[in-house]
């Protein structure tokens, strides 16, 4: 007989056990199996989790499962972007299905008197990022007296984004007598402090270590010339299975331009970035989530939070300029179980990028060079491809003997790409 362990053998009521069914959840994550009895006992959790891993149920499961029907707000969770928001706020719905539990998400962007109005009907459960939040609290619209668990979610990434000072401000207005879980990706620093200072005697789960993809995820470099990534992309996006597709790029102004040439394709896509309002970045989501455009061309406020079925290509067509980015990025593709190809674009003046990430990941990425793209041309025979993995090849060494161009000094690379100088 099998000792894995289900849903049913947390202890959990049948109300969640039913929505966790109708989720088409089979069986809790690594994470979920830790925090979620953890959680129902009102001990304090830090995770260390990436994206995809489960933790919106991790900490939203035992929470729902202690709340009081009609006696106000009890559960707040700030998340760092509105998209994550957004997608805990609809898991939250989906978990709290056939009980009268109430949630909202709150958070900037959008007119204030649809939450004001929101907020005066009383909710158990509010998800919300931080500045939007605060501004609320701080017009007494918010009542935190009766909140008994508190989440951090995306923890590195509120820091990153400067959110310190409004966590420490909701902080400073929470019972003291509460529960709270921390989750991150990473625990640099300044999350360690954070975590050791907002939680009491916490059980600390390590999900997954910093640095880890998810399993089912076929990663690939692409050796490119930089005026040659959008033929790349085309040769690539009009091969088959490539059906759901999200693009990072790493400027607004580079997401906007990619958005139309895909469109002069005669390609279904949509552009996802912060100087969008946010009623445009919703609707380019759902219409991204139901297969009404193929491709979603985004910046990286949809790294994290973007929590989308199906996703069967993601490509970096920038490289991201932190390790942990590329890992959240690819994170979009193969979720729960199921299989993805994350791409990236690497130009010559990517190679320190991409030597410090896989010295991060701790392994090799497969390279892939085509000669019509190749910023080097094809590597020599018996020679090695970017970030010096070994690859045969019966083609040329682009007139550098034996080297490759990771071996080249800037000198004979700059004599390389540009051999009329």
């Amino acid at each position: 007989m099998s000792d894995e362990k289900t849903f049913s053998d947390l202890g959990l009521s049948p109300e969640r056990l039913a929505a966790i069914e109708a989720l088409g959840w089979s069986t809790p994550t690594p994470i979920q199996k830790q925090a979620i009895p953890a959680g129902m006992t009102g001990t304090d959790v830090v995770g260390i989790a990436q994206t995809g891993t489960g933790k919106t149920g991790a900490f939203m499961i035992p929470a729902l499962e202690r709340v009081n029907v009609g006696e106000g707000l009890q559960v707040l969770v700030l998340c760092p972007t509105r998209e994550l928001a957004q997608q805990v706020s609809d898991d939250t719905v989906a978990l709290s299905k056939g009980t009268n539990i109430r949630s909202e998400a709150i958070f900037g962007g959008v007119s204030y008197n649809p939450q004001i109005k929101a907020l005066e009907q009383g909710f158990e459960v509010i998800v919300a990022t931080p500045g939007r939040f605060i501004d609320h609290m701080n017009s007494r619209r918010v009542d935190l007296s009766k909140v008994s668990y508190l989440v951090l979610d995306e923890a590195d990434r509120m820091l990153d984004m400067g959110f310190r000072p409004q966590i420490e401000e909701v902080f400073r207005g929470m019972p003291k007598k509460r529960q709270t879980m921390l989750f991150s990706a990473t625990m640099p620093n300044g999350v360690h402090d954070l975590a050791l200072r907002m939680t009491n005697e916490a059980l600390w789960i390590e999900a997954t270590p910093p640095g880890t993809t998810a399993e089912g995820i076929d990663e690939r470099f692409y050796s490119v010339k930089p005026d040659k990534k959008n033929d790349l992309l085309m040769s690539l996006i009009h091969e088959p299975g490539w059906d759901q597709v999200l693009i990072f790029t790493r400027t607004k102004a580079g997401a906007d331009v990619l958005e139309g040439l895909l469109k002069r394709e005669g390609i279904k896509v949509d552009a996802m970035h912060s100087n969008k309002q946010m009623k445009y970045r919703t609707r380019a989501l759902e219409r991204f989530a139901t297969g009404d455009v193929r491709v979603l061309v985004a910046t990286d406020v949809a790294q994290r939070g973007l929590d989308v079925d199906g996703i069967t290509h993601v490509v970096n067509y920038d490289v991201p300029l932190d390790p942990e980015d590329y890992v959240h990025r690819i994170g979009r593709t193969g979720r729960a179980g199921a299989t993805g190809t994350a791409i990236t674009f690497v130009t010559a003046g990517d190679l320190g990028a991409i030597k410090s990430l896989e010295h991060r990941l701790g392994r090799a990425v497969e390279k892939i060079h085509l000669p019509e793209f190749d910023y080097a041309g094809a590597p020599p025979p018996e020679g090695r491809s970017i970030g010096g993995r070994a690859k045969k090849s019966s083609r040329g060494g682009g007139g550098m003997g034996s080297k490759s161009a990771a071996d080249l000094s800037p000198e004979e690379l700059a004599k390389l790409l540009n051999p009329g100088s």
